[in-house]
């Protein structure tokens, strides 16, 4: 897909500068030709010498050079571009570009592109968080330009969150959507999306309660990577210790009933994802008080079964979803389990993977998922959650754009 094409990169100045010499190699090995804008601040982090070593090309730094504004050169090279990636994209690149800044050959130049622009951007979590960067961003994407990331953990600084750059593989994802139709930016534009993330609690006393070990970081990058595409989404969460979704209408509740009210609440929509790990049961009497140690051993619990939340929308009539996505969280017969669950619960697709002990799904950022449908079974490579979210929320896009 990338055959032929000319990506014009410009790395800025931070530490995520060092992913961008494994994308320039990635891109190579699609068959791209990559040039670079290597800006002042991001020498601090890579040289000019392995830019230019990897892309085989001259390393445009400057604005005034005389040389190549001879030759107009910003002109030319915003021009040349089939498209413009900036990553590292920091907070200062991306104020630039959403406040019209052209005071070094990067701003300029993206103020004189005529092509698209995607942009990977990195930077500690409180600037990722700053309002005055989440209003730079809308405003990005609001002039059409396409983003990917960023992804979530440990960053230089010490600190975790939302802020690191994507990696290579992620960002030539996105530059392969952006190529194969240029209106790609918002495939669900207009569309609403419906997802559940996290665990549910289920008390058994004031203090006690039955739950599990879902983190809800794969429903919570589901729901950011829909609203990245477009869509205007409802996130309903259980107990989690994530940060909510920018853009998303987050709906936080505890038990499964809970859950099931406010996704009812939330419909109509147009497309559903079931990725909560919701408890199969509760207690069937929640005890007033806390339940003491007594020299009768330990207390009797009877338990009844909590409503089928996926079930209960698959099969919901006129206000079932057009697209309605289950995940299945297994331990044994990954596979199988999940074709019966499809077929149990009346759905379109179901998302299943792996938590046996070891796998490290639970609590981890990475996923290996299985996409089980009535015909057919596709298993995709170990990735990051927010991975796996870019690429579902890709594959829905399509799904419902043939429906």
């Amino acid at each position: 897909m990338l055959q032929g094409k000319r990506i014009l990169l410009v790395i800025g100045g931070g530490i995520a500068a060092y992913k961008s010499l494994e994308l320039i190699r990635r891109l190579q090995d699609r068959g791209a030709k990559v040039r670079a804008i290597l800006t002042k601040a991001g020498t601090e982090f890579v040289t000019p010498l392995s830019v230019g070593s990897l892309t085989g090309d001259k390393v445009f730094m400057e604005l005034f050079s005389l040389t190549d504004e001879a030759e107009m050169g910003h002109i030319e090279l915003s021009r040349d571009a089939d498209l413009m990636v900036v990553a590292p994209a920091t907070a200062d690149l991306m104020a630039k570009m959403a406040n019209g800044h052209a005071n070094d050959l990067a701003s300029t130049t993206l103020l004189a592109t005529d092509k698209r622009v995607l942009i990977a951007p990195a930077m500690n979590v409180r600037m990722w968080s700053h309002p005055a960067t989440q209003r730079n961003l809308t405003t990005l994407k609001a002039d059409g330009v396409a983003v990917v990331g960023p992804n979530d953990g440990s960053m230089a600084c010490g600190e975790f969150g939302p802020g690191r750059m994507a990696e290579p593989m992620e960002i030539i994802a996105a530059i392969e959507g952006l190529m194969k139709d240029p209106a790609v930016g918002h495939p669900l534009k207009g569309k609403r999306v419906l997802v559940t993330s996290g665990p549910t609690r289920e008390p058994i006393d004031p203090v006690r309660y039955i739950s599990n070990h879902s983190s809800g970081k794969q429903g919570h990058a589901i729901a950011k990577a829909a609203a990245e595409a477009g869509a205007e989404v409802t996130l309903v969460t259980g107990p989690v210790s994530l940060a909510d979704p920018v853009g998303v209408t987050v709906v936080h509740v505890e038990s499964a009933r809970d859950m099931l009210a406010a996704v009812e609440a939330a419909l109509p929509a147009d497309i559903a994802v079931f990725a909560a790990a919701v408890a199969d049961w509760r207690v069937a009497s929640v005890a007033d008080n806390k339940l003491k140690k007594g020299a009768g051993g330990p207390p009797s619990l009877a338990f009844v079964e909590n409503p089928d939340i996926l079930a209960t929308i698959a099969k919901h009539g006129s206000k079932r979803p057009q697209l309605v996505v289950g995940f299945a969280a297994e331990t044994e017969a990954v596979v199988d389990n999940a074709r019966a669950k499809l077929a149990r619960k009346g759905c379109d697709l179901i998302v299943a993977n792996d938590v046996a002990p070891g796998t490290g799904t639970f609590g981890g950022d990475a996923n290996t998922v299985h996409l089980v449908t009535p015909d057919s079974v596709e298993t995709w490579d170990r990735q990051s959650k927010d991975g796996v979210a870019r690429a579902l929320v890709t594959r829905l896009a399509e799904m419902i754009a043939k429906a």
